[in-house]
């Protein structure tokens, strides 16, 4: 079932040196999501990252995706933002997409869960 949503979830996208994966999940565990789902990436850069041996360098990346009740959406972006230092240069982003439609967490879409 696909339950329709109005701004009660919010879909947080995190990416940030691959290294910082681990230290980003506990993050968003400590601002009070459940968990989050890793993925691999390469990023670019307006900044050459140079070549070796005529191989272009490309900075491993993780992406890490957080779906969280709206409510928890600031705890969890201050947490990771001062876990994964974001206000440096360089070190990664994170950005906040509205959901709409969301099937496959029913426990939080039935309200079984403090929203």
């Amino acid at each position: 079932m696909i339950k329709k949503v109005g701004d009660e979830f919010k879909l947080i996208f995190i990416i940030v040196k691959k290294k910082l994966s681990r230290t980003v999940i506990k993050a968003v565990k400590k601002g009070g999501a459940e968990g989050g789902t890793v993925m691999q990436g390469r990023g670019t850069s307006k900044k050459d990252t140079g070549s070796i041996f005529g191989v272009k360098v490309e900075s491993e990346k993780a992406v890490v995706l957080c779906l969280v009740p709206n409510s928890k959406v600031e705890s969890v972006i201050s947490k990771v933002r001062e876990s994964a230092n974001l206000d440096e240069p360089g070190t990664g982003i994170a950005f906040v997409v509205n959901s709409k439609s969301i099937c496959g967490i029913a426990h939080l879409l039935n309200n079984d869960f403090n929203l």
